[in-house]
C-alpha cells in the first residue's frame, strides 16, 4: 500500500525504514474511531461546499461500509500498511476512486491521529469507570457483612487499634471512588476536538470544527491549533491516574498476600484464584494478588516512557510522539486485567472472622481506650497515657492482657480505676463507641457504604 506522502520522494522506502516507522501494528485498534471520526469529517466538508455533497455522501457511505465489513470479517486491516488512517483511506480509495481522495481535504494525520487517540481513550476511561464501579460494588457488600468482625487495625504493622473487617475494606474503597472521581475528571479535559488544526497551522478551508464536535460527541474544539497537534497531556494524565489505580490494587494485594498466610490467616482465596506449588503439596498460593502487586510497576513505567517521551519534543508534532499509543494502551490494558481477575477473586474470598477476632485480642490495641477511660473520670491524658503505659509494661511481664489483669494490679497503678474498666476496655465496645463520622463503628460504617454506594449510581 503506498504511502500517503509519497510524492516528495523518489526511491522506495527501504524495507527496514517501513516497518520501524509502521504503526499498524498498535493503532489497528483505533479502527472504528479513525472511521467514525473520517465520516464526521467527510459530512462537514459536505455541508460546508467544500466538497460536492454528493461525494461527501458516497465517502461516508463508503466508511460505513469499510466498518461493517471489519467488524463482520470480511476485511482483514492490512499489517503492511503504514497506519490504520493509511490503510483506510487506501481502501476508501480503492473503492470509491477519486471520490476517496478527497477525504483529506482539509485534514493532517496529525490531528487525525489526535482525533482518533482522545475518542479510543474516552471509551476506555467509560470502560475502566464500570470495571471499578464493580470493585466498589462488592467491596461494599463484603464490607455490609462484616460490620461485627472485630480485627487489629495497623500502624508500621504493629497492631495498633481495635477496627472491623467492614471498616479496613471501605478505607479502600474511598482510594477506588476517588480513582474514579479522577477519572471522570480527566475525561471532561480530553473531550476536546482537536481535528481542524490541520499539521499545526489550522487550514484555509471554511471548516465547521464545531460541528465536527457535535457530531463526535466532543464538549469544544481545542483552542490553538499547535497545541491541538501536540498535547498529550491526557495521555499523561490517564496513565498517572491508572497508576495510582494500581497503587491502590497492589497496597491491597499486599494485605491480602499477609492475610492469607498462616502467620495471620484472615482471610481463604477460593481455589479458584489461588495456585499450588510444584514441588510443595501443602501449598496454596495468592497468585492473582501477587501478579496484580507486580504488574504495576508495568503500568508506572508507561507513566514514566509518557513524560520521557514528551519532556524534550519542540512543538508542533514530533515523530516520538508515536511512542504514546503503545504505552498508554498497555497502561489501560494492564488495568483492565488486573481488575477482571481482582474483583471476582475478593467477591469469592472466605474472611476467617475468629482468626481476626483472636488476633484483636492480642498486642494491646484497647490500650488508648484504657487511657480514654481514666481521662472519663478526670485524669489528664497525659498522665492517662503513662499510666496505662506502665499497665501494658505490667502485663508483658506477666503474660496476661488488659483484660485479663487482675482489677488490683489497676489500682495499684492509679486508684481511679474500677471494674467498670472491663466493660470499657471491651473490643466491641471500642469499635461502636467511635461513632464519629468515618470511624469504625457499625453506623458509621453503613453511613461510608451508602455514600459509595450513591457516588457509584451517578
Amino acid at each position: 500500500m503506498a504511502q500517503l506522502w509519497k510524492g516528495r520522494f523518489k526511491k522506495e522506502l527501504a524495507k527496514e525504514t517501513n516497518d520501524f516507522n509502521s504503526s499498524i501494528k498498535f493503532d489497528c485498534r483505533m479502527f472504528e474511531e479513525d472511521i467514525k471520526g473520517s465520516i464526521a469529517h467527510a459530512t462537514m466538508l459536505g455541508a460546508c461546499g467544500i466538497i460536492e455533497k454528493s461525494e461527501s455522501e458516497k465517502i461516508t457511505a463508503g466508511l460505513s461500509e469499510i466498518l461493517d465489513d471489519i467488524k463482520g470479517g470480511r476485511l482483514e486491516i492490512d499489517m503492511e500498511a503504514e497506519d490504520i488512517h493509511t490503510f483506510v483511506e487506501g481502501e476508501l480509495t480503492a473503492r470509491l476512486g477519486q471520490t476517496g481522495k478527497r477525504l483529506h481535504t482539509a485534514r493532517s494525520r496529525n490531528d487525525q491521529v489526535a482525533l482518533d487517540i482522545r475518542m479510543v481513550l474516552k471509551n476506555e476511561i467509560n470502560e475502566i469507570s464500570e470495571k471499578l464501579k464493580s470493585l466498589i460494588t462488592v467491596l461494599c457488600e463484603k464490607a455490609e457483612q462484616n460490620t461485627d468482625t472485630i480485627m487489629p487495625g495497623y500502624t508500621h504493622l504493629q497492631r495498633a487499634q481495635p477496627i472491623t473487617f467492614a471498616h479496613h475494606l471501605m478505607a479502600y474503597c474511598a482510594m477506588l471512588c476517588r480513582d474514579l472521581d479522577r477519572l471522570g475528571d480527566i475525561k471532561k479535559r480530553m473531550n476536546v476536538l482537536p481535528l481542524g488544526s490541520g499539521a499545526l497551522a489550522g487550514t484555509t478551508y471554511p471548516i465547521d470544527r464545531s460541528m465536527v464536535a457535535e457530531l463526535l460527541g466532543f464538549d469544544d474544539i481545542s483552542a490553538n491549533s499547535l497545541d491541538g497537534v501536540s498535547d498529550r497531556d491526557f495521555c499523561i494524565e490517564l496513565a498517572c491516574a491508572l497508576s495510582i489505580i494500581m497503587v491502590h490494587l497492589s497496597r491491597f494485594s499486599e494485605e491480602i498476600i499477609m492475610w492469607c498466610s498462616w502467620e495471620f490467616k484472615f482471610v481463604e482465596l477460593d481455589d479458584a484464584f489461588s495456585t499450588g506449588s510444584s514441588i510443595m503439596p501443602q501449598k496454596k498460593n495468592p497468585d492473582i494478588a501477587e501478579l496484580v502487586r507486580g504488574k504495576s510497576g508495568r503500568v508506572f513505567g508507561d507513566l514514566t516512557a509518557l513524560l520521557t517521551v514528551m519532556k524534550g519534543i519542540a512543538l508542533a508534532y514530533n515523530k516520538d510522539m508515536q511512542e504514546d499509543k503503545e504505552a498508554i494502551f498497555d497502561a489501560v490494558d494492564t488495568v483492565k486485567m488486573c481488575l477482571n481477575a481482582f474483583t471476582p477473586m475478593i467477591d469469592t474470598m472466605t474472611v476467617l472472622k475468629e482468626n481476626m477476632r483472636n488476633a484483636a485480642s492480642r498486642g494491646f490495641i484497647n490500650a488508648t481506650d484504657c487511657a480514654d477511660y481514666l481521662v472519663g473520670k478526670g485524669l489528664a491524658f497525659r498522665d492517662a497515657y503513662k499510666a496505662t503505659g506502665e499497665l501494658v509494661a505490667l502485663c508483658i511481664d506477666k503474660g496476661l492482657t488488659l483484660e485479663t489483669l487482675p482489677i488490683e494490679e489497676y489500682k495499684a497503678v492509679c486508684d481511679l480505676f474500677d471494674e467498670d474498666v472491663y466493660t470499657a476496655i471491651n473490643l466491641e465496645k471500642c469499635v461502636n463507641d467511635r461513632l464519629v463520622p468515618g470511624g469504625p463503628s457499625a453506623q458509621s460504617v453503613m453511613a461510608q457504604i451508602e455514600r459509595a454506594r450513591r457516588l457509584i449510581a451517578i
